[in-house]
This record gives C-alpha cells, structure tokens and sequence, in this order.
C-alpha cells in the first residue's frame, strides 16, 4: 500500500509558515526547491515546495494531495533556499510572500522553467524585393516598420527580438503581424541569449587607488568560502566602474559569476555597454522595464550559468545563480534599494546576507556612503576602500553658495545663476540645471480669493502640468488628474489664476525663452514614460546635442556628462527642515551627487547652489569640508541622539476609510505589544540598563493624514538590540493576522525603515 507523505508548500497569501500537501510516494516525487500545482480554497495555484516530511500536525483526511509537480529538479539551491528563509523571518513576512517575489511571473503562472528560444523577426526573400508603395498609402505604420527593417537590412543572419524593435519603434506589432501575413517578413525562433557584436574595448589604465582596491578584493576572491564586505567610497568621477570592471574580471577568470545591482532603470543601458566592451561577454540585464519573456530569459541563463554577469535592481538580489563568486552594489546610499510596498525588503541588507551566507566578499560603492556603512566601517564590520582622485585628467568642480535672500528671482532662477549660464554658454560648456519638482507649477491659486487646487483623496495641493499641447492638475500621491479649471470653483473669477512655485516645466519654458539659440533638453518621470526614451535622453546629453539640461534626481545618479561645466542647484533648502531626521543626510547625498555631474572631463567645472539659508552648519561644513566631515559628525549626532544606526526600528503603519479603525487598530497592537515584553523580560534581565531597551513612539497621525481617501497612522518601536526587537515582533504577528481590527484596516510592517514619511 503507497504512503501518503507530507510536502510544505510556500503559497502566496498571509501564511507565516508552508502549507501542508500530501502525496503518494509511488507518484512522481516533489522536490524542495521545485514548484507544484496544488488546490487552493477553490482554485488551483503555484507554489514552491520548502520541505518533506513523514508526518503533519493536522489529520491526514484533511490534507489535500498536490495536484501536479511542475519541476524534476530543484530551481534553487540550499544556499538560496536559506536566504528565502531568512528573509520571511527578519521581514517577518509571509514565506509565500517572499517567493512570489523571487519567482519570475511566468514561473509564477506555472510555465517551464528551462527558455529553449524567443522569437526573432526578419525580411523573407520576398521581402527584400518589395517595394513599399505596394502597401495601403494611409498604413503608416506598415510603411515605417517595414522601411525599418529596409535600412536596417534586417535579413536572417541580423534579425532582431521584441526588445530591439521595442527600443527602435513603437505600435510595431499589429504592423508587423500584417507584413507576415504578405509574407515580407519571417518569424523564427532564436536563443533568447544571441551573441551580440561588442564595440572594441577601451583602453583604461588604473591608476594606483583604483589598482590596490581592485587587488584586496581578488585577494580575498582567492580565499575560499571567505565572506568579507568592502565600501568602497569614491568621489564623482574617480572610476568605479572601472574598478567594478576589475574586480568582475577577476571573478570571471575563476569560472565565477557576479551579481551587480544599480539604483535605477536607466543606469542599465550605459552599464551594459561599458561592462559587455570592457568584458567582451554579453551581460544579462533584469529590471521592470523588461517584457515576461525577456526577465525568464535572463533569469533562466543566469541560474543554468550560460551568462556570467546579471546587471539588475532591487529584485535582481533574489536571483539563482549557478556559480555565484562577487556581489557587487553600486550607489549603495540609494533609497531606491528599500522595496516601499508589499514584501518591504532593502536589497542592500539582503545583499550582504546573501554574501555572507555564501560565504563570497561584497563590495558597496559610493561617494557619498550611508550613515549605516560609515557605521559598520567604523565598528570594523566593512573594510574601507578610499578613490580621493577623479579619474584621468578631471578635477574636481568647485562648489558656491549663492544667497537669494531679498532677491526678486525670475522663475526660479537667480541674478547670478543666470549671468553664469551666460558665461558658461559663451565658452561652449553644457550647463545642467537641478529642480526636484516636476510638473509647471506646485501650486494653483486664486489670486481673488486664495483658492488653491487640491487634491479631493489627499492632503495635499494637485501639480499644475501645462505644455504646449496638454494643461492638467495631477496629484502626485494618488495621481489623481483633473482639468485645469477656466474659473475659480470659489469664487467664479476668470483669469485669476496664478502659479505658485517651481516645476521642471516651468523651468524648461523660461529657459527656452532665455536662451532661444540654444538646445534644451528636460529629463524627468514625465519625459521618460515610454520605453527607451531614458536611454535615448541621456545619450542625447552624454553627446553634447543640448545645451542646457534640466532635470530631477533622475539625473543625479551615476550619469557621465563629459561637457557639462556648471550646475545650477535650485530651490534645495526644503532639505533642511523636514521632520524626517535622516533629510539632512539625503539632501547632502544629493547635493554631492549632483555636483559630481560637473567637470568630469578636460573642463574644469563649477556648482551653484541658490540657497535662503548660505549661514546654515550643514551647508558650511558640506561646502568647506566635503562629504566625510560632514557624515561623520552627523553619525555621531545620531549616536548621541540614540538614533539608527546605533539602534533599530519597525515602523507599524495602518490606514483605513475610518480614522479611529486605524488608531485602534495601532493601540490594540502596542498593548499587546508591551504584554508581550513581560514574557521576554527574562532576556532583558541579562542587559545593562534594560528599562531602556525598548521605546514605543505613537501611535501618531502620518504626516499626510489622508491618502488617496484614506486616513494613516503609525507607530514605532525602537530598541538598541536588534534581537529583542525582531523577537518581541515574531511573537506578535501571528496575533495581528487573526485579530478582527485588522480586518478593518491595512497595515504594514517596514523593518527598519527609510523614509517615515
């Protein structure tokens, strides 16, 4: 008689632990780390198996058999199944959860794992004869797609993917699909991995800092199973790339391969390119801006070892490898690497985890480090690698304060900003301009009656958006859009509208009038929206075709502009005043990053920052003594002030149609919270000074009360030993999930967090 055996099943959903499954063991056998189809209330799902065993806490005629087992092998190793573990228990999220976001969505949706090729597209023989004035004279879009494929002499041996004709053309599809039907162009299927034509590779000499950083990491990629993490603190401009390239080259003549994680989306392309002609080897990419088909034939490659380096973002961390030998995490400060939503994880931490796990060194690199890996140098934790020299022949910009106070500023732009940008146009530099406010303006008012545009879900004002072909108010919380208004709503009055306040548009308008021999080029969320234009925006800037560029954070980021010699910083003192107290440290990472932009070729280059406050202690000691000054002193503040990185937080936040749903959700909690302190007040017993291991903040409104309808709240829970705090939680969360408050509200548990806003 066939023994039923017990499979624990990781299946999305609010399930701290796998779900038990059974099976028969004369059927095929699951795998731990491979997934299997089971039944699921009343549909079927995919769920990854964790674990076997012989017997279940609950009765065998209650345990539902899996339906179907999707892989023969395991998708993941031990090492990696360790990490999925470690992650639910230190995010204290369900394990569901954490494979849901590890799994590509065609393996989620129960698809092979294993890519055997993607489609490629390319002109039949017939095509290539074809004239286009045999197509329909009002198909444009035929007409632009297969003239396309005519120029670009796309025959067999040169087709190209969805990714490729995405980057050239849009609507290209259904254009395509009716010049198959005439039989002008073939689709065939391909490796979803070509071997692609790399450009030569440069000829890059180290100098002697970057050659001592690249040997004490291959010297301790040499050692085996050895886990060591280096920050590697870099000025702008001083080469990390290519001491990232180094090290990467090292890593590969050892058979291994590299994970390398950026902030953004659209640092890929110019990565790509630097990494596949240093390296002459084609790099996997994975990131949200990639199609299902294009992220399962990256991750897929990757973990069978065919490609030997993935460049991703955040969710890049979780990826299998088959040989991984090197981590690699570049703007490591960045707060694009905290998961904001859902499973709320920082790729940084997991990173590091995941090295030490496996026992491989990681390298975090910065010219403007967190206050957190400054912290881990200083307890000896981080090996400190120092790049104090820009790059060949660049020099570092010289940076000056502007003092606007009492001037009348002309949109947003001072007296001597604007006479610098003369200046700097007359000598043929590329100038680029920093506002990190999109839209035309941040306020819409009456000037009547002081009506003001505001958002009806949140406590916020609506952005006004106004362009030549488009006038709109967005709120960029819930955005929410509305047309602009013809009169007051108030009052009725026409033409008593005024804008209040600064926006990239704006800007961009103002300037363009200013300066109208000259080419502008604005680069924000609003102008890269479509796939590829990023790319396009910043390639357009990178070769000198604008001549001013305005733009937000998104150009702040690890961007090489070899022609612009002056930065013009507007409207940054709101840094200063935020309740949030790691804003000084963001606006100062910010303020270098931007900077960092100017004078990184032959040109010497120059920063301007219009301020209101040019007396301010942080603006002093940022200007006069750079950013390690000024880190140093404001990590011992945060020291003195009991603050993180000295001690650890999880910030509990709820929201909910009903106000008090929410705040009696959070009391409830934070009793049961300080119950469950009692319990574990034996291991506080054995601290020094145990009364003051652990703080309750709040519960408190957030600083938007109201979003998107709802009304938020948050409460904070601080100690100084991350062990009591992670263990006071894990006994408290399986009694958030049953409690009936919690089913009024939306909470979310952010360990520690980035941003209380």
């Amino acid at each position: 008689m066939s023994q039923l055996c017990i499979v624990n099943v990781a299946v999305p959903g609010p399930f701290l632990s796998p779900l038990d499954y059974g099976y028969i063991e004369s059927e095929q056998r699951p795998v731990v780390g491979g997934r299997v189809w089971v039944p699921f209330r009343t549909k079927k799902i995919v769920g990854l198996v964790m674990g076997l065993s012989d017997a279940s806490d609950f009765e065998s005629t209650k345990i539902k058999p899996i339906e179907e087992v999707i892989d023969s092998e395991p998708l993941f190793s031990k090492a990696q199944m360790r990490l999925f573990h470690w992650a639910s228990q230190y995010y204290h999220e369900p394990i569901g959860e954490v494979i849901a976001a590890v799994l590509p969505k065609r393996l989620r949706q129960g698809e092979p794992a294993r890519v055997t090729g993607v489609p490629y597209w390319s002109l039949t023989e017939l095509g290539q004869h074809a004239s286009v004035d045999s197509l329909a004279k009002n198909a444009s879009r035929q007409h632009a797609v297969f003239e396309f494929f005519v120029q670009a002499r796309l025959t067999e041996q040169n087709a190209l993917c969805a990714t490729e004709l995405s980057s050239a053309l849009e609507g290209w599809r259904p254009a395509l699909k009716k010049l198959i039907q005439l039989g002008w162009i073939e689709e065939k299927e391909g490796s979803c991995f070509r071997q692609s034509k790399f450009s030569p590779p440069p000829n890059h000499c180290l100098n002697e800092e970057q050659q001592l950083a690249v040997d004490r990491v291959v010297s301790s990629l040499q050692q085996p199973a050895l886990f060591e993490a280096f920050l590697l603190q870099g000025i702008t401009g001083s080469g990390k790339t290519e001491v990232y390239l180094g090290m990467i080259e090292a890593a590969i003549a050892q058979g291994k391969q590299v994970l390398v994680l950026v902030p953004e989306i659209g640092l890929t392309p110019q990565m790509v390119a630097r990494f596949e002609a240093q390296l002459q080897i084609q790099v996997a990419c994975l990131h949200s801006g990639l199609n299902d088909s294009e992220r399962h034939c990256a991750w897929h490659s990757i973990r069978t070892g065919q490609v030997k380096v993935l460049l991703g973002t955040r969710s890049a961390v979780f990826t299998p490898f088959q040989n991984l030998g090197l981590c690699i995490i570049d703007e490591e400060h960045d707060l694009s690497y905290k998961q904001q939503e859902g499973f709320r994880y920082s790729a940084r931490d997991v990173l590091v985890q995941r090295a030490y796990q496996e026992g491989i060194p990681v390298v975090l690199g910065s010219a403007t480090p967190s206050l957190e890996s400054l912290y881990n140098v200083n307890e000896g934790r981080y090996h400190l690698l120092q790049l104090k020299q820009r790059a060949g022949n660049a020099t570092l910009p010289s940076i000056k304060l502007l003092d606007i106070r009492g001037e009348k500023i002309q949109e947003g732009v001072s007296r001597l900003l604007k006479k610098a940008m003369e200046a700097s146009l007359e000598q043929g530099g590329q100038i680029l301009l920093f506002l990190n406010r999109r839209g035309f303006a941040p306020i819409l008012m009456c000037h009547e009656c002081g009506w003001q545009a505001s958002c009806p879900s949140c406590d916020a004002n609506m952005t006004l958006h106004s362009g030549k072909n488009y006038h709109y108010l967005q709120c960029h919380h819930c955005g929410e859009q509305q047309p602009e208004p013809k009169c007051c709503p108030s009052c009725g009055h026409q033409e008593a509208f005024i804008n209040v306040g600064q926006g990239t548009e704006r800007l961009h308008e103002a300037i363009q009038n200013w300066f109208p021999n000259h080419s502008v080029l604005r680069i924000d969320r609003d102008t890269t929206r479509l796939k590829g234009q990023m790319a396009e925006l910043t390639s357009k800037a990178q070769r000198g075709e604008a001549d001013i560029l305005i733009g937000t954070q998104m150009l702040a980021k690890g961007h090489h502009f070899p022609n612009v010699t002056l930065v013009g910083i507007l409207d940054i003192d709101q840094g200063l005043f935020s309740a949030d107290y790691r804003a000084p440290e963001r606006m100062a990472q910010l303020i270098m990053q931007v900077a960092g932009r100017a004078g990184r070729a032959e040109k010497k280059g120059q920063v301007l920052i219009q301020t209101h406050q040019p007396d301010h202690p942080l603006f002093t000691q940022l200007i006069m003594q750079g950013y390690d000054a000024f880190a140093q002193k404001t990590l011992q503040e945060r020291i003195e002030a009991n603050l993180p990185p000295l001690c650890y937080q999880i910030l509990i936040r709820a929201e909910a149609n009903n106000a008090q749903d929410a705040m009696d959700f959070l009391l409830s909690l934070k009793a049961g919270l300080e119950l469950n302190l009692q319990k574990i007040s034996h291991t506080l017993s054995k601290m020094q000074d145990n009364k003051a291991q652990i703080e309750f903040w709040g519960p408190v409104s957030a600083p938007m009360l109201r979003r998107q309808g709802r009304y938020r709240f948050q409460l904070l829970i601080q100690a100084t030993k991350r062990k009591v705090l992670h263990q006071l939680m894990a006994e408290m969360v399986p009694y958030i999930y049953k409690s009936p408050l919690s089913r009024k509200v939306r909470w979310s548990m952010d360990i520690d967090p980035q941003e209380m806003m």
